[in-house]
């Protein structure tokens, strides 16, 4: 599984609003035991609800149109269902292995885009029938598709069964919740996704990135959240960058860092580096001093931490009080 973050265009009207641009894909290896040997790369298809056919950018006649469509909004909307299918993008028996543009070749296929997927995992115990999967959002509160047309992102659910499958909104972000990037099961029923919002969206709101952890049995519908279990601040060199970044504050030159701390890279796992250690393979069992959890404060002093239970020793002897260590 592939999950793809591309941006598409702004509309004319809604200027503040992208149409999805990005695409989940599956990769059909010749032979798993060699990659070199290549294989098929497959774009999944939604059906739509809204008319014949599936789910497809070259069905609207341009970004505005898409950007606030009837399928967009049944996407974001909770309850409803969608059949799912997969189609070939390229194949190296027949299509070589010319580099290629995946995005340009899911397009002509009629492949579903997405508003900026960042993630995804098999969930633990579905023998790898089940994926979650994000979508970032627009990053902007001014976003003219709101949350109802997914300017805030969603999660959803992706129930594989061979070539077909059904998709199904988990979670419709909003702007408390967005940004959603990277994941990982927290055992069999919990998934964590963590946030990248963005310097306009953390100045918007007034608030740097969470992490979340979500039931994947809930129904979110009527207003149930997820449990914040991470809030993220801001470190020394992250605050410069904000102010450097800031209109008026006198710096002058090229600058291209963020002013924000992005919460990345967070990985759950037992170490196991065989097939079974794959994740999705296993139930984890957070905590317990055989599965280790790290994250990333990315940007800034891009530290690397470990969080531990408030039990278990830092290696000095000492119990851990705020159950995190760094791994610069």
């Amino acid at each position: 599984m592939i999950v793809e973050d591309v941006g598409g265009a702004v509309g004319a009207v809604n200027n503040f609003a992208k149409r999805p641009n990005s695409y989940i894909y599956r990769f059909l290896p010749a032979d798993p035991s060699d990659l070199n040997k290549g294989g098929q790369l497959q774009a999944l298809q939604v059906k739509s609800l809204a008319h014949s056919g599936p789910i497809y950018s070259n069905f609207f006649a341009s970004a505005d149109l898409q950007i606030l469509s009837q399928d967009e909004l049944d996407l974001h909307t909770y309850g409803k269902t969608f059949e799912t299918t997969w189609v070939t993008i390229h194949d190296t028996v027949v299509d070589g292995t010319t580099p290629f543009n995946s995005i340009t070749l899911a397009l002509a296929a009629h492949a579903t885009p997405f508003k900026r997927p960042e993630n995804g995992q098999f969930r633990p115990g579905t023998n790898f029938t089940e994926f979650y999967f994000d979508e970032t959002g627009d990053t902007d509160n001014r976003s003219q598709a709101g949350a109802s047309y997914g300017g805030f992102g969603a999660i959803y659910r992706l129930v594989l069964n061979g070539d077909s499958g059904t998709l199904s909104m988990l979670y419709l972000g909003d702007q408390s919740h967005t940004g959603f990037d990277n994941c990982a099961f927290w055992d069999a029923d919990h998934i964590v996704f963590v946030e990248d919002a963005g310097d306009t969206l953390h100045t918007q709101r007034n608030a740097l990135d969470s992490a979340y952890l979500f039931d994947v049995r809930a129904d979110y519908s009527g207003g149930t959240q997820p449990i914040r279990i991470l809030a993220e601040g801001r470190d020394a060199s992250a605050t410069l960058d904000s102010l450097f970044g800031t209109a008026g504050a006198g710096f002058t030159g090229d600058f291209n860092n963020e002013g924000d701390n992005e919460i990345t890279g967070w990985h759950l796992s037992d170490g196991d580096p065989t097939v079974l250690g794959l994740l999705g393979a296993k139930v984890p069992q957070p905590l317990n001093g055989e599965w280790r959890l790290f994250y990333t404060q990315q940007h800034g002093d891009n530290a690397t931490w470990e969080i531990l239970s408030a039990g278990l020793n830092n290696g000095d002897g000492e119990g851990n009080g705020d159950s995190r260590r760094n791994h610069d």
